[in-house]
């Protein structure tokens, strides 16, 4: 039996898409904090159980029975790792026998505010006695292909990530990463640093949406403080808007670039190519 928490996020439902491919119906358990979302995959033949990271007593339930758990770590910026604690000490208590994490690239050392949970989530993990393996993954293409549509409407991409390559990969890589660990033998102990094959600057993103859209797009770069005024200007919560400008500095210090090649290793292929990211979005 493989469990998956935040079945009904993005992520999560590629990732059971994945495990459909492979593994029958019946020994999945999507869960999730509200059913309604993912009853769809009650149809054919998933089992959806309540988890809710922030009602720890919901957690036992869920995961009673499965052998390996996937923990999709939370997009509550602050929260996270006390949820995150929750599930952990549920995994304990239910007998997981290998507990999957999907923390950030090269956490120990990362640059990025965005760091600091799953390094604190990592560590727990470890102390906790439950067998693990760590999935750090890097950033997902469609963080920055979301911006394609402003970018296009006003001529420029914004961003603070100057010239620091990103080795980005589509988030259905990262869901066929997952899938390819939880359904392998030998897992225990491991720690993936998974990020896309090629890596792109924001300059070069800018100049792959004007090849394909035909409309001339340019890279301007700013400092932090003014990129998080434009998001925050543009409608974004204040606190997306500082985590995403955190995220564009951190990447101009190498935090989001990793050459290892794991990712495309484990899934068997090559990661999706930032051209074909952009042609999706467009």
């Amino acid at each position: 039996m493989i469990a998956i928490t935040g079945a009904s996020g993005q992520l999560g439902r590629l990732v059971i898409e994945e495990l459909l491919k492979t593994t029958p119906a019946s020994q999945l358990v999507a869960a999730a904090r509200n059913l309604d979302s993912v009853q769809d995959l009650t149809a054919r033949g998933v089992q959806t159980r309540k988890a809710d990271y922030d009602r720890p007593e919901t957690l036992d339930a869920a995961f009673q029975g499965a052998n390996k758990l996937l923990l999709i770590s939370s997009n509550e910026i602050g929260k996270r790792f006390p949820q995150h604690k929750a599930v952990i000490e549920s995994a304990k208590r239910t007998g997981v026998k290998l507990l999957a994490y999907t923390s950030i690239l090269h956490a120990d050392t990362s640059p990025l505010g965005l760091a600091e949970e799953h390094k604190a989530t990592e560590a727990y993990m470890k102390a906790s006695g439950v067998p693990f393996v760590v999935l750090r993954n890097g950033w997902y293409t469609e963080n920055y292909t979301a911006s394609i549509a402003p970018a296009l409407a006003h001529g420029v991409l914004l961003g603070s990530a100057g010239s620091g390559r990103i080795s980005s990969a589509a988030r259905a890589d990262y869901a066929a990463a997952a899938s390819a660990v939880l359904t392998s033998e030998g897992q225990a102990g491991r720690i993936y640093e998974l990020a896309g094959d090629d890596a792109y600057t924001l300059e070069d993103l800018a100049e792959e949406i004007s090849r394909q859209s035909g409309k001339t797009v340019t890279y301007r770069n700013l400092p932090e403080a003014e990129f998080k005024a434009a998001l925050v200007g543009a409608g974004l919560p204040e606190v997306i808007a500082h985590l995403l400008a955190d995220s564009d500095v951190g990447a101009s210090k190498g935090g989001l670039f990793d050459d290892s090649g794991q990712l495309g290793r484990l899934i068997g292929r090559p990661t999706t190519p930032l051209a074909v990211s952009v042609k999706a979005a467009l």
